[in-house]
């Protein structure tokens, strides 16, 4: 990849001791000189890895989400403070990541996203998404948060089962995606979520309740008129897994108060 990269900057990864769990051993084995494994010192190696992002190189840091977000937490907000140009890739986040125990369910990084300046928070829905969006902020200046759980998610298709981030499909960030229409509410939701928000659907549709999906990739920029255009359609429902506190339920209800609609 990086001997290749002759006009552009090099690329590294680095991780703690989880290369076969958040899968950098395959950038390992094609460039092992830009491999960085930093052992179990988290704090160290997020700071390593936003001193290198400001430095003309790309960087990704890797590893689970009570890693990468949770236990560097003020690592991270140093380097938005900073404005590093870092991108931290979470798996295992959520309460999926199932036999690893409750002390790896990282259900608070959307609550910790929002306080770090500048950070934008991108949640993939599919593999085909989530290719797209690390295409995406490759070649996108400041520091993102890309979350995914550990379980393998299907391809999310469309009604007629094409895939529906496949194709000529591009990552756009804030961009709001119907996933199933509907005329008496909507369901938001987003990653791995966005499946069982599927079934739901289908389920609800067969006793005659038809509702949007929205898958919302991006919850921290859902802006004031992607709420005023579903409140219109009825009531909001948000389907997420992670805690109510701080949630995409939390940032709707935010909006909603902001549009100073009274009802939902």
């Amino acid at each position: 990849i990086n001997k290749g990269l002759k006009k552009s900057s090099p690329i590294v990864a680095l991780d703690c001791d989880l290369k076969e769990s958040v899968r950098t051993l395959f950038f390992e084995k094609i460039a092992p000189e830009w491999f960085i494994e930093g052992g179990v010192q988290e704090h160290n190696t997020a700071t390593i890895a936003g001193v290198l992002s400001i430095e003309g190189i790309l960087t990704f840091f890797a590893g689970f989400g009570v890693f990468g977000i949770d236990e560097v937490y003020n690592q991270q907000r140093l380097n938005a403070i900073n404005h590093t140009n870092l991108k931290v890739i979470i798996t295992h986040s959520g309460v999926n990541v199932g036999k690893d125990g409750k002390t790896h369910h990282c259900i608070d990084f959307l609550g910790l996203a929002r306080n770090l300046p500048g950070f934008r928070v991108i949640i993939p829905a599919d593999p085909n998404q989530t290719d797209r969006v690390i295409r995406y902020i490759s070649k996108e200046e400041g520091n993102f948060l890309v979350v995914m759980g550990r379980s393998k998610n299907p391809v999310i298709t469309d009604t007629t089962g094409q895939p529906l981030f496949g194709g000529d499909y591009t990552f756009s960030y804030g961009k709001v995606e119907v996933v199933r229409e509907g005329e008496k509410g909507v369901i938001m939701t987003y990653g791995s979520s966005l499946k069982e928000a599927i079934h739901s659907w289908e389920e609800l549709k067969d006793e005659g309740i038809d509702l949007d999906i929205w898958n919302v990739s991006a919850p921290l920029a859902l802006s004031l008129e992607d709420i005023e255009k579903a409140v219109f359609k009825g009531p909001i429902f948000t389907f997420e897994d992670h805690l109510v506190y701080s949630g995409i339920g939390i940032i709707v209800g935010n909006l909603i108060a902001e549009t100073g609609m009274g009802t939902i």
